[in-house]
């Protein structure tokens, strides 16, 4: 199938081919044309399938096709809006906002846009994104020129438009990206008190990772007889990722991790955190080893965040340490490696990690360095996957047999809703009850082996120096099915 028989205008496949694409992937073959007809859509895709482009192209088409004067009608059903922030907003008298999309991120919310401003190069149509850590004098002034399209977060979005600064009365599209992350950081509310600002007739689409409960509850109040489009398998990783789980005490992770990439195993890599604190930390000691590495975090102004990203992708840092929120929906072109330095604390989100490397029909490496409290986590993960991932020895990192499982501590996030979410909720449907209960799974219980040679067959490390510790008495540690260990909240 090629992109002309999708229903493309001309410009948009000469913007498209210039990208160097000539064929559409399964998301955008199925879900364009949905969207060309005005219909509710639903899509369902990992990260790195091209959804972007999916709801992009088409809603680029829609608009040019049916672009108002600049002195456009507002529509009449705006009664809540007026009764709730008072009266009509200070914006321009030029063109309407009449597409809306919600991101969950700032990375996601510029990605969006560039996407928009990419292939909409020979007809563009005028777009902005509106999120959190920065001023607002300046998404004042963009506001005021008349976008079309606007990308926001929920809570910049709600901030802007309780200052009466953006009028969303003309919206003819929303578009929720990411809609299973939004609802995770606990968007709910402020995604619910925007629907409300907008017009009852509008197209919505709605793309999302994973089918929750919660994300098809909110469907069904959203979309309107929605075209279905399931690309990946539910919770499936991409097919092109090598998992290996590496065993390693929790206080040898950071020298680990610098022996990998010393050693030539790890060249260039997205790490993963729970936290903040260690992202900016692990990033620091990485420096002091001679490794290049900065960190993205909530933490970090958007500027300090977009130069870290830019010195990634364009080779002057070889590790780019990051929080899932931060990571989520950064689009970095032939990510060789993906490491979680800490396991996350929802089995789901192993897979969006994972989903950074292994894309584009381009093989990816996904390593885990795993201490022994961390083994209720990797049941967890490994019963969403219903397989075991290996294990592998590094030489000189064997584990300690007399180490003993420690408590895994609960963090509580704080902070302003713009910065990332709620203080209450990372994971809404763990602390609700609704899943599975915390500390439960159905994986048979883990063990990690202390195997009698220095290496299991297909690690790549390298021979066990002089001076070096000599492999444990082999020994394994175990933790059951049900054994509770308290959840870290991501920030």
């Amino acid at each position: 199938m090629s992109f002309e028989t999708l229903g493309l205008t001309p410009e948009l496949l000469r913007a498209v081919a210039a990208e160097g694409y000539t064929e559409p992937t399964p998301v955008q073959a199925e879900a364009i044309p949905h969207v060309l007809a005005g219909r509710d859509v639903l899509a369902g895709a990992q990260t790195g399938t091209g959804k972007t482009a999916a709801f992009v192209l088409p809603i680029l088409q829609l608009l040019n096709a049916n672009r108002p004067s600049p002195r456009h009608p507002i529509r009449e059903n705006s009664v809540r809006a007026r009764r709730s922030f008072g009266p009509k907003p200070k914006v321009s008298s030029g063109l309407p906002v009449r597409c809306l999309v919600l991101a969950p991120t700032r990375e996601l919310a510029l990605q969006v846009e560039e996407f928009v401003k990419t292939y909409g190069r020979e007809r563009p149509v005028r777009s902005t994104t509106l999120y959190g850590g920065v001023g607002y004098d300046a998404q004042f002034a963009a506001i005021a020129s008349g976008p079309e399209i606007v990308v926001a977060t929920p809570g910049r979005l709600l901030d802007i438009v309780e200052q009466r600064r953006v009028d969303l009365r003309s919206v003819e599209i929303l578009v929720l990206d990411e809609a299973d992350r939004m609802l995770d950081m606990g968007f709910i509310r402020d995604i619910r008190k925007i629907l409300a600002l907008l017009p009852a007739r509008r197209q919505n689409l709605m793309f999302s990772a994973t089918f929750a409960a919660d994300v098809r509850q909110l469907a069904a109040t959203l979309l309107t007889d929605p075209a279905q489009v399931q690309i990946a398998r539910r919770n499936a990783p991409i097919e092109l990722v090598r998992q290996v789980v590496i065993p390693v005490d929790r206080h040898r992770k950071r020298e680990l991790l610098s022996h990998l990439i010393r050693s030539g195993r790890i060249d260039r890599a997205l790490v993963f955190t729970r936290t903040k604190h260690l992202a900016g930390r692990l990033a620091e000691q990485l420096a002091r080893d001679g490794i290049e590495a900065s960190a993205i975090h909530g933490n970090k102004t958007q500027g300090q965040r977009i130069r870290a990203l830019d010195d990634f992708k364009e080779g002057r840092i070889a590790i780019l340490v990051a929080t899932e929120v931060a990571a989520r929906g950064l689009d970095i072109d032939g990510l060789p490696h993906v490491v979680n330095f800490e396991l996350p604390t929802v089995a789901e989100d192993y897979i969006h990690r994972i989903g950074r490397t292994g894309r584009a029909g381009m093989e990816g490496d996904a390593i885990s360095l795993v201490c022994i409290d961390e083994l209720q986590l990797l049941n967890e993960i490994e019963a969403l996957l219903k397989r075991r991932i290996p294990d592998e020895i590094v030489p000189g990192f064997e584990l300690d047999r007399r180490d003993r499982p420690e408590p895994i501590r609960e963090l509580r996030r704080g902070g302003p809703r713009h910065a990332g979410g709620p203080a209450q909720a990372r994971n809404p449907r763990r602390r609700s009850g609704r899943g599975r209960p915390a500390g439960h799974t159905n994986a048979t219980p883990r063990t990690f082996q202390t195997p009698r040679s220095a290496v299991t067959p297909g690690s790549a490390g390298t021979p066990r120096p002089a001076g070096a510790p000599r492999p444990a008495t082999p020994g394994s540690f175990t933790v059951m099915p049900g054994e509770r260990i308290a959840r870290a909240v991501s920030s």
